[in-house]
């Protein structure tokens, strides 16, 4: 197992925004199905009316040129408080990055997100 690494440093956000570029560390070159993921998310403060945050894994086949959006299956359930979630997620290329969008009416979330390789 190879981690935690930070993904997403915690910071108040109230926009859609992105994680930097994320290389995932192959082992014995094993990627798509035989690579798993472990992204945690911690958030200490959720605010606004009907706030809403929801967490997509994007994945990269080209080194982090261009990302391509996931299955649903590569989201976490949105978020609309404090909390902490983890969730495994299948690699499905060589890099990922975190795409969160938030929603409501003036919302602000701190969060942030912490990986493990297995």
């Amino acid at each position: 197992m190879i981690g935690p690494n930070e993904v997403a440093a915690s910071a108040a956000r109230t926009t859609t925004g992105t994680s930097g570029n994320m290389r995932l560390n192959r082992h014995n070159g094993a990627v798509n199905g035989e690579h798993r993921l472990t992204l945690g998310v911690n958030i200490t403060a959720a605010s606004g009316t009907t706030p809403t945050l929801d967490l997509t894994v994007e994945w990269s086949f080209d080194g982090g040129t261009t990302f391509l959006v996931g299955e649903p299956a590569d989201s976490f359930t949105q978020k609309t408080a404090v909390g902490t979630a983890a969730k495994a997620f299948e690699a499905k290329g060589d890099c990922y990055r975190v795409r969160w969008t938030i929603g409501g009416t003036t919302p602000s979330f701190t969060f942030s997100v912490r990986e493990v390789q297995h």
